[in-house]
């Protein structure tokens, strides 16, 4: 299979960020990198602009960290609560998404990627929970919420089991005869 050696210009998903030298498929480096100008072609003179790139990848890394940090100290101090409908012993209607939560946080006025927030899955039960919020590579931060009735929670009524019908051995006998 044929390869081409290219210069990422952008950071691509699963391949590298700006200023990387990597080794593609032909078509792909053809087809994809080169017509949306990801990348160029390694060459010589394209080799001299490695530097360049590379300083410009730092400073967009560290402008991102710096940004996911200040971020984090927002979400910090967010404190967020749901008020849900419950039924019979407190059983909650529904679940509790990470879309939802990512819609607490918009109100709340944080601005946040959906996709960052991780809970594994969906809250189905009263109390306080955590999710992790992944802002960065570096940066992650553990956010605790509640989830609260918005009815007084009321016993399940407990149904009583009917008692077993005892025969006495008369009475037996004689339905056995029955039958």
């Amino acid at each position: 299979m044929a390869h081409h050696e290219v210069l990422l210009l952008k950071p691509v998903a699963g391949l590298g960020g700006e200023g990387d030298q990597v080794r593609v498929r032909a078509g792909y480096a053809r087809n994809f990198l080169l017509p949306t100008k990801a990348a160029v072609a390694l060459s010589q003179g394209n080799r001299k602009r490695v530097e360049a790139l590379k300083k410009q990848r730092a400073t967009r890394e560290a402008n991102e960290l710096a940004g996911a940090q200040e971020l984090a100290k927002k979400i910090a101090k967010v404190s967020i609560a749901f008020v849900v409908k419950t039924g019979e012993g407190g059983k909650m209607f529904g679940a509790i998404t990470s879309a939802d939560l990512h819609q607490k946080f918009v109100d709340a006025g944080v601005d946040l990627d959906k996709k960052k927030i991780h809970l594994h899955t969906p809250v189905k039960t009263l109390g306080k929970h955590e999710v992790a919020i992944k802002l960065h590579a570096e940066v992650s931060v553990d956010i605790s919420f509640d989830v609260v009735s918005e009815n007084p929670i009321e016993a399940a009524p407990v149904e009583e089991a009917p008692a077993p019908k005892t025969f006495s051995k008369a009475k037996k006998k004689a339905a056995d005869k029955a039958e």
